[in-house]
């Protein structure tokens, strides 16, 4: 029974982010721009898109085709 204690203490501290990682933002923004019909691009959106957010705080933007 003592084992299952010590591998659920494992299992919490691989699975909580290091402090300053937001890897769970990150994904949930993926997510959100995958939802709203867009796509993350890596430096701008194409002519024939448009901006719609932002898939990351460092520059990736979230855009879909124009209505």
């Amino acid at each position: 029974m003592r084992l299952h204690y010590l591998l659920f203490a494992f299992l919490i501290l691989f699975l909580v982010p290091a402090p300053g990682d937001a890897f769970i933002q990150k994904t949930l923004r993926k997510i959100y721009c995958k939802v709203r019909g867009g796509r993350c691009a890596l430096f701008s959106c194409l002519t024939t898109e448009e901006q719609i957010g932002r898939c990351s705080k460092k520059g990736r933007k979230c855009c879909r085709k124009k209505k």
